[in-house]
């Protein structure tokens, strides 16, 4: 029997991934907290998903939305106290429900003890938790990496007078995984978590904590591409398999690795069964589909050809000894319906038909928070209105250097993260029902439309399919272990494949475009009963074998 055949809980489950300060406020200061989402477990439990998966809630300065921790072991203020985690962990239990927690270990925040301790003297014994280097004859930093939010990842601090690495806000200095020390003391707060009940953890940009110690500059053809030069480093693996033998291996839990820089050719050397390092990667491809690589605001075409390519050539990569991560979107991209699918005439057959495509590949789904009820990117009316650290560092980099700041703020339209971050619409009452105060980000523009009390009320809405959904994929084990085999591999509109086993053979036909289309199977699928779909009538097919799918429809068959 091979890995992916292997009969594992987290293969089963459905995981919802909440971003605490937007899902809901219970206080009235404007920002979600852990009681908020206590009084929304019924409602978690009421879809059907198994796992929820917490962003950051640890005490943070919040310079990075709480991805800058200042203590592992705190609960930031605006989101509650330790009884408050505890009251929730306790809540979902009873419900049914398991929690895994995100675990940011590539870097701290320069608020944090250890960063404290470190930036006080060169020889201070936390000194080399960190990267510390000179600066050049020149005084420049010691070589030209660039952060990932913009400008040198280098900072200079006036205390020691050396520079300090942070790969990402110069309040995010990195963790140097070089030092016992330091991962003795990553693993003593793990234990912590899942002593205390926690279920598993979902890895923060993970293969960046081993970094080329030469520090090369990048070369003078630089193409942009940072993640050559941050994920995969020498002792990524090795780390990780002495953090699955120190802690994971002693607990029945489950690990997904945010894995950004990690293609194929990497992907087992992660989550491989004989690896023991991580059950899951969440894997990038599809996620630049649209996007011309390291251009900022570089747009291009894409085809739902190159879609399934990259989800059939994972699965193809995955099938024997690894397990995939189906996502489309998350807390840093954009709404699923406003980027893979149609936000305007076809919302709600998009919505669903998308909804379609998580619960039926071969891998756990991930649901984030709000694509349940279909919400959209958000029209924001300037660059005021947002708060996402990387537009914003974006935006001042582009105005020092004098560039057209107008076409800067209309892309963002299309791709900031802000629009995965705008509070829950709850109801049409004040405020979506997020809270009484004033939300700590905008709402998006349609809430009164596209909100949870409404569709709760439509047995046709979008949240009632992602129900009828996700419960289909419980009821046919087919849909979890089964192999796929792809079908129509050239058309560019229509997305499908069989799902197989000893069990059951089932059909799954997606039209990812707004057109009607027409199209032909192989000879050798022979559909039967419909048992999922989008639409309210489904046709049979007509003759000649030729079908069509109406725009966005999503249909599932059972194979005679």
């Amino acid at each position: 029997m091979t890995q992916a055949q292997e009969q594992n809980w987290w293969k089963e489950a459905v995981i919802y991934q909440i971003y605490p300060r937007s899902f809901q406020d219970s206080n009235g200061d404007g920002i979600g907290d852990l009681p908020g989402i206590i009084s929304r477990l019924d409602y978690l439990k009421s879809l059907g998903v198994d796992v929820l998966w917490l962003c950051p809630f640890y005490s943070s300065p919040n310079d990075d939305n709480g991805y800058d921790i200042s203590d592992y072991y705190g609960i930031m203020e605006e989101f509650g106290t330790m009884a408050d985690f505890d009251a929730l962990l306790a809540g979902a239990k009873e419900r049914g429900l398991r929690v895994i927690i995100d675990l940011v270990v590539n870097h701290s925040s320069d608020e944090h003890e250890w960063f404290l301790e470190s930036r006080q003297a060169k020889d201070s014994p936390k000194r080399d938790w960190y990267y510390w280097k000179p600066a050049k004859a020149d005084g420049s930093p010691p070589n030209n990496w660039r952060s990932i939010f913009g400008g040198s990842a280098w900072e200079w601090d006036e205390t020691t007078q050396e520079y300090y690495l942070h790969q990402f806000s110069k309040k995010q200095p990195d963790l140097n995984w070089e030092s016992e020390d330091l991962r003795q003391a990553v693993y003593a707060m793990m234990r912590w978590w899942l002593d205390k009940g926690v279920d598993g953890f979902r890895m923060d940009v993970i293969p960046f904590i081993s970094k080329d110690l030469s520090f090369p500059d990048f070369p003078e053809d630089f193409d942009g591409d940072l993640l050559k030069y941050y994920a995969n480093g020498p002792r990524v693996h090795e780390f990780l398999q002495e953090m699955h033998r120190e802690v994971l291996q002693h607990y029945d839990i489950t690990t997904v690795g945010e894995g950004p820089g990690v293609g194929r050719e990497h992907a087992l050397l992660y989550i491989g069964k004989d690896r023991k390092e991580l059950d899951m990667i969440f894997h990038f491809g599809h996620m630049t589909l649209d996007r011309v690589p390291d251009d900022f605001l570089g747009f291009r075409e894409w085809s739902v050809r190159e879609m399934k390519d990259i989800f059939f050539a994972w699965d193809q990569t995955l099938k024997d000894d690894g397990w995939a991560s189906i996502f489309l979107g998350n807390h840093d991209f954009p709404r699923i319906v406003s980027r893979f699918g149609n936000d305007g005439e076809y919302h709600n057959a998009s919505a669903k038909c998308l909804a379609t495509l998580l619960m039926t590949l071969r891998g756990t789904p991930y649901v984030y928070q709000g694509d349940e009820i279909g919400m959209t990117n958000t029209h924001f009316e300037g660059i005021h209105e947002y708060q996402d650290l990387n537009t914003l560092n974006f935006y001042e980099e582009w105005k020092e250097e004098g560039k057209d700041l107008d076409k800067f703020v209309k892309t963002q339209l299309k791709t900031s993260r802000d629009h995965a971050r705008t509070p829950i619409q709850w109801s049409s009452e004040s405020q979506a029902g997020f809270t009484t105060g004033k939300p700590w980000l905008r709402l998006s523009h349609n809430w009164k439309q596209i909100n949870v009390a409404a569709q709760e009320e439509d047995p046709n809405s979008i949240l009632n399919y992602y129900r009828k959904a996700i419960a289909f994929r419980k009821e046919n084990p087919t849909l979890v272990y089964g192999e796929v085999e792809p079908l129509l591999r050239e058309h560019e509109q229509i997305f499908a494949f069989l799902r197989k086993d000893k069990n059951q053979q089932l059909l799954v036909l997606l039209n990812l475009s707004d057109q009607d289309v027409e199209f032909q199977l192989p000879k050798h699928v022979n559909a039967g009963r419909v048992l999922l779909h989008n639409y309210g009538q489904v046709a049979l097919p007509g003759e000649q074998d030729w079908w069509i799918l109406q725009p966005w429809e999503a249909r599932v068959y059972a194979v005679d």
